[in-house]
């Protein structure tokens, strides 16, 4: 059984840029598997951090029993780092979900907003937000939101790029990492729940022709492959 995110914090222990690198290994292991363990390479690309800097939190997080790791390995949460990581990963995205639907946000404009917020919010403000929601399982992006037993929806792993030509399927999920690329999608209508057809995928790596609701559209194979869907 999963152990349950309602955990009080020490917050002369856990900071908030601890929490950081453990939100960043839960999501580089569990939604990024297909590039393999997590790496203090992987983890400086996705903070925007010196490679330093990582060898010297992740010593950190070994002497708090947060992450397992041997030097030239791959870097894995224990038990309670896992937990953590889940908490902060609930938080945001329920604040996005919030966000977006309390407070009139563009999901372009959240992902930043929720970065700032997690690290602050109470669990009673984290209650109120997810009854006001009606407990939503996924966040405007359509990644899942952990539970309050610490479980969580499995993610899709059929990206765009993979579908064959003819083939129909539903958007289930866009990373939240580039608010321009999410402007973009949304210009074209791929969005959560949107279908869409691939039409033909243009030889010598051009790009996807696809039609959304009866219009056809033209994206590149770059930004296929950050698109899952469910088929």
């Amino acid at each position: 059984m999963n152990a349950p995110l309602s955990i009080a914090r020490d917050e002369t222990r856990i900071t908030p840029a601890i929490e950081d690198y453990l939100k960043a290994i839960y999501q580089l292991s569990r939604e990024e598997p297909q590039l393999g363990g997590v790496t203090g390479h992987r983890l400086a690309q996705r903070l925007g951090v010196a490679a330093p800097s990582v060898t010297n939190m992740v010593k950190r997080l070994r002497e708090l029993d947060l992450v397992e790791h041997e030097r030239y390995r791959e870097i894995d949460l224990t038990k309670e780092g896992e937990q953590i990581a889940l908490e902060v990963v609930r938080h945001h995205r329920l604040l996005e979900r919030y966000l977006v639907e309390a407070l009139g946000y563009g999901w372009d404009e959240v992902h930043d907003e929720a970065e700032r917020l997690e690290h602050h919010i109470s669990e009673a403000l984290e209650a109120r937000m997810a009854a006001v929601l009606g407990d939503p399982t996924l966040d405007p992006h359509g990644d899942p939101i952990p539970r309050l037993d610490g479980s969580v929806s499995t993610v899709l792993e059929q990206r765009l790029l993979d579908l064959t030509p003819g083939q129909t399927a539903v958007v289930g999920r866009v990373s939240d990492q580039d608010p321009e690329r999410l402007r973009y999608l949304q210009q074209l209508g791929i969005t959560p729940g949107t279908r869409v057809t691939l039409l033909e995928t243009l030889p010598f790596d051009g790009p996807l022709r696809l039609e959304i609701a009866g219009v056809e559209q033209v994206i590149g194979r770059s930004l296929a492959a950050t698109v899952q869907v469910a088929a």
